[in-house]
């Protein structure tokens, strides 16, 4: 192997017992995935036939390697094995395990054996590690199988598609005026932006009611601050018990959003990644002090946590909507900053972060990259876009959710916003 190699310490390169270590780690593939088969009731293969499957594998590839044609003996030991699968098990029963993962893992276990003939006992054990995993948590694989409906499904396979067939054929040039409207480079943000929501929303339909308050609010975060925020304040609305699990919620998925921004800077322009820090870490650090010091709902007035029902990110109208936008901010920002420089982007910003941080956080980080702006105007630029979202997050929870709710999110959100200028400070004492 690469860090220790078991044949050249014992010398036996030019020993009959050359293949001696591929044929130990065979075995112990072998035992890995047959000590996993062997916990099923009357399986077809268990602790003993998985390693001596490996390990015949392996002592075929050994004798294929002294011969010709060489394919022709792992070949034929494909075929034994896979011929397994049509004896008979004995007294048919309801707890037998079905045969056919057995099968496929005796074969996958076969061909570890080759790999590790043949050199690859690195790779052999990372993949037999893998398969192991995946016979052992057949439960929760099969649980996240049912919590996803047709829709989630149909969304992930359009959103795959359009990322692995159509974002390569992009063009990766600028069209429109100024050039600021690159296919390629539109798409992979939406990428980025949707691949970081569906984390969150798969994560929130596989952990379900399950989550306590704070993941809840992370991966509320993660999904849509402004989604996260309107679905529970209408159930403070419709349920005032639940008010302060529903601001605490609320806080937690707005503190999200700082954490997102460093990640999306990490990203896109990780050479703005000092400067972002620096931004974002007052904000997140003063509005986490403020929701752990405030005391939490007393036990006995523990309710029923609300669903946090949100749209698949990866929904082709969703992910075309962010495209959209985030190609009218480039272009509005490009046309704006030509005309009026750096206050052009900071309306823009005002503006778009309405609605969302992230397209005008990308544009801005754009420009950065191609020198269109500094770097304070930059950061000034996704602060002034991260207020303007927080006061219509606020005015929504106001709305939406009712005073009480709105009095018990105020003081975070005004320490979110102080942070916020503090970082500016930072950016500006260290710029």
């Amino acid at each position: 192997m690469s860090n220790w190699d078991l044949g050249s310490w014992l010398s036996l390169a030019d020993s009959p017992y050359a293949a001696l270590p591929a044929i130990v780690t065979s075995l112990g593939i072998g035992l890995l995935m047959g000590v996993e088969r062997e916990r099923k009731k009357r399986t077809l293969a268990g602790i003993r036939t998985f390693p001596m499957t490996a390990v015949f594998g392996c002592l075929l590839a050994v004798l294929s390697q002294h011969g010709s044609p060489n394919w022709l003996l792992p070949a034929l030991g494909l075929l034994v094995i896979a011929s397994l699968g049509f004896l008979p098990l004995g007294r048919e029963s309801e707890e037998n395990e079905p045969r056919t993962t057995t099968v496929v893992a005796l074969v996958v276990a076969y061909g570890l054996g080759l790999l590790s003939a043949n050199g690859l006992e690195e790779l052999a054990v990372a993949v037999a590690i893998i398969v192991t995993g995946l016979l052992y948590l057949k439960p929760e694989l099969s649980g996240i199988s049912q919590r996803l409906d047709r829709r989630d499904l149909l969304a992930l396979l359009q959103f795959a598609a359009l990322t692995f067939i159509v974002l390569p054929v992009l063009p990766n040039q600028g069209f429109g005026p100024y050039a600021a409207f690159n296919p390629y480079r539109v798409w992979l943000m939406v990428v980025l932006i949707v691949g970081v929501g569906l984390a969150g929303y798969f994560a929130v339909r596989m952990l379900g009611e399950r989550v306590g308050t704070p993941v809840l609010g992370i991966l509320g975060g993660l999904v849509s601050t402004t989604a996260t925020s309107l679905v529970y304040a209408r159930a403070a609305r419709d349920n005032p018990a639940s008010v302060a699990l529903s601001a605490r919620v609320i806080l937690l998925a707005n503190l999200v959003l700082f954490v997102r921004l460093a990640l999306i800077t990490v990203a896109v322009t990780p050479e703005a990644l000092e400067g972002a820090i620096l931004l974002m870490a007052p904000p997140l650090l003063l509005g986490l002090l403020t929701v752990m010091l405030r005391p939490r709902h007393a036990a006995n007035g523990q309710h029923e946590t609300p669903a946090l029902q949100l749209s698949n990110p990866a929904e082709m109208k969703l992910a075309l909507s962010f495209a959209l936008v985030f190609a009218i901010v480039l272009v509005c920002s490009a046309w704006l900053n030509d005309l009026f420089g750096q206050r052009g982007v900071y309306v823009i910003a005002l503006i778009s972060g309405l609605n969302d941080v992230d397209a005008i956080t990308l544009t801005a980080l754009e420009m950065l990259g191609k020198q269109q702006l500094a770097m304070m105007p930059t950061l000034l630029a996704i602060s002034i876009a991260i207020v303007s979202n927080t006061l219509f997050k606020f005015g929504l929870i106001s709305s939406f959710g009712g005073r009480l709710l709105a009095l018990r999110c105020l003081p975070t959100f005004v320490v979110m916003l102080l942070g916020l200028a503090i970082g500016l400070w930072l950016n500006l004492v260290a710029g």
